[in-house]
């Protein structure tokens, strides 16, 4: 558990973020709740996340999913939970059955995970699920989603074949150093840009996801310029991350 001291940390960490985040809408001309911060907790102590929900905030996020099925239950059921991580289809049941309250899945990155979760959310007899198609901008290796001439394929296959998900728009990683490699964001603009066309989504209806593993300052005012409605935000809130085995992922 966290002391108080960090606990106060945290909350004031979350406070500055939105500061950041209403200056960057504003200077973008865009609403400042138009931009969802997703507060993400992954190896962090639930007496963290507990703190900031009591400071008022419900929209957080995790990376592993034996991590996440161990903090959810410990917490309100009114929170808003993303899940963010490469997703396996052996951990979906557990996932969605322990996590009643999860609201998107931002990380569906092939056909096969996607029906996966389309058959189990009906299974259980769950509300359908929101889902962001990840793609892999950077064109890294290590980084999993599909390739952007691919995303349209996969976001069509969402919202026409898995009626138990509902498409909601585009996720990406992106390379650390946000400032240097704007293009990223650029190719996942684009990205969306064709995803409207071919599926007669509004624009306002397709959200784009990006990280924040990089320097925050730049980071937040380049994502939300580039149109980012839903802002993941870790080691700004929470300081470093202590990282578990390998079990955990």
């Amino acid at each position: 558990m966290a002391s108080p001291a960090v606990e106060g940390k945290v909350t004031t960490a979350l406070r500055a973020v939105f500061r950041r985040v209403e200056g960057a809408a504003k200077k973008a001309g865009r609403q400042p709740e138009d931009v969802r911060v997703v507060a993400v907790g992954k190896t962090k102590p639930v007496s963290l996340i507990r703190d900031l929900y009591d400071a008022g905030h419900r929209c957080f996020g995790e990376n592993y999913v034996q991590e996440f099925i161990q903090k959810a239950p410990q917490l309100p059921d009114d929170i808003k939970w993303h899940f963010i991580g490469h997703l396996q289809s052996n951990k979906v049941k557990p996932l969605l059955a322990a996590v009643p309250n999860l609201d998107m899945v931002e990380s569906v990155d092939n056909d096969k995970i996607a029906n996966h979760l389309d058959r189990i959310v009906a299974n259980l007899g769950r509300k359908p699920l929101k889902v962001l198609v990840q793609v892999n901008t950077s064109g890294e290796e290590s980084k999993s989603g599909v390739q952007p001439s691919d995303c349209v394929a996969l976001a069509k296959h969402v919202k026409l074949n898995c009626p138990n998900l509902v498409f909601s728009g585009l996720m990406t990683i992106g390379r650390p150093d946000y400032t240097s490699t704007p293009e990223n964001f650029q190719v996942l603009s684009c990205c969306k840009d064709e995803v409207c066309e071919e599926l007669g989504i509004p624009d306002g209806q397709c959200e784009l996801s990006m990280g924040m593993s990089g320097d925050f300052e730049k980071a937040v005012s380049l994502n939300i310029e580039m149109g980012s409605t839903n802002v993941r935000i870790g080691s700004t809130i929470f300081g470093p991350r202590e990282y578990p085995n390998k079990e955990n992922q």
